[in-house]
């Protein structure tokens, strides 16, 4: 009986996720970047139910029924979603909380997007990063073509750096990664709870973010990646890599950690709820200044415990 139940719920799960796909593959393109996060979701919630083993011959299943079905270039997405959702669907079986959960499926979407890079790179010859730099160099120099003579020296620099900052795109795809992966992995989570809290009336949610709190060893990794930054070149290889990406992954998870203390500084203080979304949204728009900000009060509050000390003055 039990088996029966397994199976006709794979069987529904495969249903699901295929007619979603064929929504993403059929609708506007506005609708399908919205489906799309929703695409993990019945893998979450088969693994959740099941574990991975099932898990698995879902993903399995679904491979197939993706090439029968859709198409063989939406092999990658089912990849994508099925091995990400594995991971965290898995993880919720196993009663972990939620950030050690978020956690387990941010690997999961990290590797699942290494899978879907490789694979549209071996089925396709789908070169992401030489695409993406070329885009974007063609469009700095058509900006340069038309607007050449207005430029000024400052522009003109700023231009230059930005060149620059192109050339090391395919150092930054390992850090790039993780970090979609990373967000990935929340809004499918986010979603899954939904589902699951509808369909069997559990009480799933993400702890108040203002409650976010990484280990602190993020912080001597940080700073080994920063120091090592300096001693480090291009030429370094495979060291260079590690160490520029270590650098990109951690100063983003510290740029959270601060976030996070805006939002618990704010209901300290309470403030309108309006404010800490506020600087958020600025920091994002002013990143070369704000974000940098952000970063230093994140290290702050990981390395010198400043909400514990906020705590005791209370």
């Amino acid at each position: 009986m039990n088996d029966t139940k397994r199976i006709t719920e794979g069987a529904l799960m495969t249903g699901v996720y295929l007619l979603l796909l064929l929504v993403i593959i059929f609708t506007p393109s506005i609708v399908g970047s919205v489906i799309i996060f929703a695409l993990p979701v019945p893998f979450i919630f088969y693994s959740y139910r099941y574990n991975w083993k099932p898990g698995l011959i879902m993903l399995v299943a679904s491979l197939i029924f993706t090439v029968l079905f859709a198409t063989a270039l939406s092999l990658p997405a089912t990849l994508f979603a099925g091995v990400g959702g594995l991971f965290l669907g898995s993880a919720l079986h196993q009663k972990r909380t939620a950030y050690e959960t978020w956690a387990v499926g941010s690997v999961g979407f990290s590797i699942g997007f290494l899978l879907l890079y490789l694979s549209t790179q071996l089925l396709f010859s789908m070169n992401w990063s030489e695409e993406i730099q070329d885009g974007l160099n063609r469009s700095l120099d058509m900006t340069e073509s038309m607007f050449g003579s207005l430029l000024s020296s400052e522009n003109q620099e700023q231009l230059d750096v930005f060149r620059e900052s192109i050339n090391m795109l395919p150092d930054l795809i390992p850090s790039g990664l993780v970090t979609v992966g990373i967000m990935v992995a929340f809004i499918a989570q986010w979603l899954s709870y939904k589902v699951i809290n509808r369909l069997e009336r559990k009480q799933f949610r993400f702890p108040a973010f203002q409650d976010l709190k990484w280990p602190t060893s993020i912080l001597w990794y940080y700073f080994i990646a920063l120091i090592m930054n300096y001693f480090v070149s291009a030429g370094d290889g495979v060291l260079y890599l590690a160490v520029i990406n270590l650098f990109v992954l951690t100063g983003f998870l510290l740029v959270l950690q601060g976030f996070s203390f805006v939002f618990f500084y704010a209901n300290k203080k309470k403030w309108p709820k309006v404010i800490p979304i506020l600087i958020v949204v600025f920091s994002l728009l002013l990143p070369q200044l704000l974000l940098y900000l952000v970063r230093i009060l994140g290290i702050i509050d990981l390395g010198f415990s400043l909400r514990e000390r906020i705590e005791d003055k209370k």
